[in-house]
Order: C-alpha cells, then structure tokens, then sequence
C-alpha cells in the first residue's frame, strides 16, 4: 500500500491516477526528487519506495522505485526464496552487500542477485540514492527479448 506525508505532517492513502487501456496500464509518480513522500509499511515502514505490482497489474514481475536518504541504509540482510532481483542505480552513489563482498554503486550501476544471496545496502554519502529494484522468478526467462519480439501491425503515428 503506497502512503504519502502530506504537508502538515499527517499520513494518508496515496489517491494515484492509473490510466489503463486494452493493451498497457500507466502511473504518474512524478519527480524522482519527490519519492521521499511515498512508504511501504510492511514489513517495516520504508520511506521512498513505491511497489508497481499492484499499481499496473504486473503479472510476471514485481518492480519498485526507490530512495534511501544520506545516511540511511537497509537495517538487515535479507534473501528470497524464489526472485532474483536487479537492482539499477539511477542517482546518487552508496554501498550494497552481497555475501559478505561490498559493491560500490553509483548512477548507472545495475547488480543481479540470485534468490539465496543474502543482501543490504546503505547510502553512505551526503546525496540521497535512487534505484529501481526488478524482481521475477529466477530461471523464468524462456526467451532473450531479441527471440520474444515481433513486429507490431500498427503504423507508427505522431501527434504533431
């Protein structure tokens, strides 16, 4: 469930407007900047991280959009029993753990963890950090995207 802070402080449910169509589903979260008014509470609260799942009806994957604060990080090491995850650095930099090895990270950073790697990591800079986590069943992919894609039969057509 996505919350907010409003201004005065208080907490509500987040009312976001999902467009959807026959063939897509769309949210607008706005400015990276601003993902420090969304939380997830379970199963701890998580400030600056907003689940997609639900939100666009994901069936094959979860994702998330994420920000650590300075000085924040992940409080425990944790794994999965069935998701690898893919974790993509988008801004700012800090440090993730996998097993013990330390990564730094930094924009244009990406780091696939298999399910029983156990993980955390922590902004250790003055600059908040942003990243997008990918979750899907490990061995689920059947095809490389280049094997799965196929010419659409639309005509491409933009609005002037």
């Amino acid at each position: 469930m996505c919350r907010r802070t409003e201004e005065t402080g208080g907490i509500r449910l987040m009312a976001l407007k999902v467009e959807s169509g026959r063939h897509y589903s769309a949210v607008d979260l706005g400015d990276w900047s601003a993902l420090g008014q969304y939380h997830v509470e379970q199963p701890m609260p998580f400030p600056g991280k907003v689940f997609l799942s639900e939100l666009l009806g994901l069936t094959g994957m979860e994702v998330s959009l994420n920000r650590l604060a300075a000085g924040d990080n992940m409080p425990f090491t944790h794994r999965h029993r069935e998701h690898e995850e893919l974790y993509l650095f988008v801004g700012g930099q800090g440090q993730f753990q996998v097993d013990g090895t330390i990564i730094s990270v930094r924009e244009g950073t990406a780091i696939r963890v298999s399910p029983q790697g156990d993980r955390t990591w922590r902004n250790n800079s003055t600059e908040d950090l942003y990243y997008i986590v990918v979750q899907a069943k490990a061995g689920s992919l059947a095809e490389s995207t280049f094997h799965d894609g196929e010419l659409g039969s639309s005509t491409v057509s933009w609005p002037d």
